[in-house]
């Protein structure tokens, strides 16, 4: 009592009270200071200009209980990370080294489940923002305090990489079992460490290998009580394996899956087995939101019954191929087709009435023209492909150049049809093709093949599109196989007429009724000239598109002079191709002009065209309709 009024009367003096004030606080501040921060169970933080690191422990004291729980705590700045146990296809993990511990019998680093990270087509694992890596702590002797300390090295990873090692040390003095301040935060991360997810409901089942085109793939089988939301799944072998972002394959309830993986690098390990997958053991985390499982599998050659690769490959192979020909066939039927049928028609008339020789011989020749152009197709297809470069049916209407070339042709074939003109072969080839058995007729079929293949590829998206995406994605040996069914199923008419020319005697016989019919097809020829003028604007503009319409109809007309107009014709047809350079509009400015003139649809129901939206749109459960036409 006597102390405190001593106190008290030298605290009267203003200045003591301030002393007394900052003195106070300043005790306050020590006792929270990073020198005591042993005592509440935490290292200093090890800072750097991207990341922090600290360890931190569960306990205040060791007390008797064996493991210790401690953790890695990482902090890092936004947009930066750290990678998993298993990277992925670059990085390395964090890798401590706890020589300079004491009282240490056994340390097991545990690992919370990690996020993908996709840029640039690689596939990362790891942790952004804060993250603890738990790690379980075996003492020699229980009864003695213990000290982890060594260094950790690990990658922190932007735009750029960058090592760090750290020096870290945590003294943990021995007493009865008292709980940190950071024991909930170490427990937090503890639980997203994968276990072998009974507790969720989700299983693993099995994994099973195959190869298919000299690649190797593994199957991951799960299964799970409640439905798959997001899953995803990390498999880890050998350190010089890699796997790519899995295809994920579920069942209508969404409680089965299916994750079918590429495997990289595997030819570099020596095995003998042939997939030099199969029989190996690895270890298979799946994610899905909160739920994780994970175990250990061996990889078994998948069964007949299961996959079936082959079998499924071929049976769908066998389905394409039917589709193929039933839309090549379908060809010769679309209305929208006009040239096909026009030149079909035409060559059926003017074989009315001939031998049966000469009708197989022609009709054989157009159908050879048709498979000829689809295998040219085909093996363009195959080579831009192998050169890498995207690529898709019908993309020859997209080039200004042969857009040009064909309305040049209908217009000049529909001066032809009405007369106008006619195109004569020089004498010497009209000679030869009397001395050789008309070779030249036979050479003006195999061209009408070709013509209309060529103009019909834009038509016969909605029949193909299966069968061509399918092909896409194939080998040189499917691709060339499903163009191969296309051309048949375009040309089967003609080959059926080929087998039964009786079916030409049907056709009445030649007269006035032709010529009308020539100039109906004449103004069907013209009808798609006009069609092609308007994909041509879509290219490089209404007016170039308009010029050009009008430079095709000069050159027409100078065809009917003949060699008088010789220089004429050249120089306009010269001129015609520049037409995109001199007077086209950027592709962007066309697009934007059309938008903008179907800014109602495209605000209340269309939209341009998104490529990375859409999947947004069907994880929201909504339809998405991709309108893709000619132009």
């Amino acid at each position: 009592m006597n102390i405190t009024n001593k106190i008290t009367k030298k605290l009267s003096n203003p200045w003591l009270r301030i002393i007394y004030i900052v003195s106070s606080f300043a005790l306050l501040v020590f006792m929270a200071s990073p020198a005591s921060a042993t005592e509440l169970g935490s290292s200093k933080w090890i800072e750097t200009e991207h990341t922090a690191l600290r360890l931190i422990s569960s306990t205040k004291t060791a007390g008797n209980t064996d493991p210790i729980l401690l953790g890695l705590h990482f902090k890092l700045k936004t947009g930066w990370k750290i990678y998993w146990r298993s990277p992925g296809d670059a990085g390395f993990p964090p890798e401590p080294n706890w020589n300079r511990s004491k009282n240490i019998k056994k340390t097991l680093l545990r690992w919370p489940a990690p996020e993908r990270f996709s840029i640039l087509g690689m596939e990362t694992l790891g942790y952004k923002k804060e993250v603890v890596l738990p790690i379980e702590v075996k003492r020699i002797d229980t009864s003695k305090s213990l000290q982890l300390a060594g260094n950790v090295s690990y990658l922190a990873c932007e735009e750029i990489c960058i090592p760090y090692n750290a020096n870290i040390s945590l003294k943990i003095d021995k007493g009865k079992e008292n709980p940190s301040q950071f024991a909930n935060l170490i427990n937090q991360f503890n639980r997203k460490v994968p276990g072998n997810g009974k507790k969720y409901g989700i299983f693993i089942e099995s994994a099973e290998t195959w190869k298919e085109a000299s690649k190797t793939w593994l199957r991951i089988k799960a299964s799970s009580h409640s439905p798959f939301q997001a899953p995803d799944l990390f498999p880890e072998g050998p350190p010089i394996v890699t796997f790519s972002k899995p295809i994920i394959n579920l069942d209508h309830k969404k409680v089965r899956a299916n994750f079918d993986l590429q495997v990289f690098g595997i030819d570099e390990l020596n095995d003998r087995t042939s997939s030099k997958l199969l029989d190996r053991e690895l270890t298979i985390t799946l994610i899905d939101g909160k739920r994780s499982a994970e175990t250990n599998l061996k990889v078994y050659q998948a069964e007949p019954n299961s996959i079936n690769q082959k079998l499924n490959s071929f049976s769908t192979l066998v389905m394409i191929i039917g589709l193929a020909i039933l839309g090549g066939f379908i060809l010769n039927l679309m209305p929208c087709v006009l040239p096909v049928l026009s030149i079909k028609l035409l060559s059926v008339l003017n074989h009315s009435g001939n031998e049966e020789k000469r009708i197989r011989i022609s009709f054989l020749a157009s159908a050879l023209g048709i498979l000829f152009t689809f295998i040219t197709l085909g093996i363009t297809v195959i080579l831009l492909k192998a050169s890498g470069m995207t690529i898709g049916w019908g993309i020859q209407f997209q080039q200004p150049s042969f857009l040009i070339a064909m309305t040049i042709l209908l217009m000049a074939f529909a001066f032809n049809l009405w007369g106008l003109f006619e195109f004569r072969l020089p004498f010497w080839i009209s000679r030869f093709s009397t001395s050789a058995e008309n070779i030249n007729g036979i050479s003006g079929d195999f061209l009408q093949g070709v013509f209309a293949t060529l103009l019909a590829t834009p038509c016969s998206a909605p029949f193909l599109g299966t069968a061509i995406g399918f092909a896409m994605a194939r080998t040189w040996i499917e691709i060339s196989i499903v163009f191969v069914a296309l051309g048949f199923g375009m040309a089967f008419p003609y080959i059926l007429i080929a087998a039964f020319p009786l079916l030409v005697k049907r056709i009445p016989k030649p007269g006035q009724w032709m010529l009308t019919i020539k100039r109906l097809l004449g103004l069907a020829l013209i009808a798609t000239w006009i069609w092609l003028l308007y994909v041509l604007a879509m290219n490089i503009g209404f007016f170039g598109s308009i010029v050009t319409g009008g430079m095709t109809i000069l050159i027409a007309g100078l065809l009917i002079l003949g060699r008088r107009a010789l220089l004429g014709i050249t120089a306009s047809i010269i001129l015609i191709f520049l037409i995109p350079r001199l007077l086209g509009e950027p592709p962007s400015k066309i697009l934007n002009d059309n938008l903008s003139k179907n800014s109602y649809y495209l605000n209340n129901i269309w939209k341009p065209f998104d490529e990375a939206a859409i999947q947004g749109f069907i994880a929201q459960g909504k339809t998405v309709f991709v309108d893709v036409t000619a132009d």
